[in-house]
């Protein structure tokens, strides 16, 4: 078995479509009568066909799942995004936070209110504490994984 989507029921899917393409950088694979599969394994369904599949209703708003990306380049991400946000009236979760490993994330919503998670990538997060001069040990220790994947995220 091999998962090929996560399908989104949406509002408005023209609006949700845009939001992704302008947004996050996504690009329409196919789009056919209600349904869009855009790059990334992400995939829109119109909430009226969503329905008529699973005969329930659909309820937005559930904070229960993200759908989460990584970006190498977060802060020239973060630059871009913050242009788009209030054009687009996105609503932040909250601002860039940095877990405890050193990796840098931001929440907000898409159109119907689904999380999206947009962090830096592991390999970024160890290059830029290398680049704070720390040893491939510390940065080790500083991001609590194995010495081996340090150095395979430092190549």
């Amino acid at each position: 078995m091999k998962l090929k989507y996560t399908m989104l029921a949406v509002s408005d899917i023209e609006k949700s479509k845009l939001f992704y393409w302008n947004i996050l950088g996504l690009r329409t694979l196919s789009h056919i009568e209600g349904h869009v599969v855009l790059t990334g394994g992400l995939a829109l369904q119109t909430d009226d066909s969503w329905k008529g599949f699973i005969k329930k209703e659909i309820s937005y708003h559930a904070n229960d799942c993200e759908i989460y990306f990584e970006e190498e380049n977060f802060n020239e991400f973060l630059e871009i995004f913050e242009t788009k946000r209030s054009e687009e009236q996105i609503e932040l979760i909250h601002e860039v936070i940095e877990h405890s490993w050193g990796q840098k994330v931001i929440r907000f919503y898409d159109p119907d209110f689904h999380i999206i998670e947009v962090g830096e990538t592991m390999k970024a997060v160890c290059k830029r504490f290398l680049g704070q001069g720390k040893t491939i040990e510390e940065v080790a220790k500083r991001m609590n994984i194995p010495l081996k994947a340090a150095k395979m995220y430092a190549k």
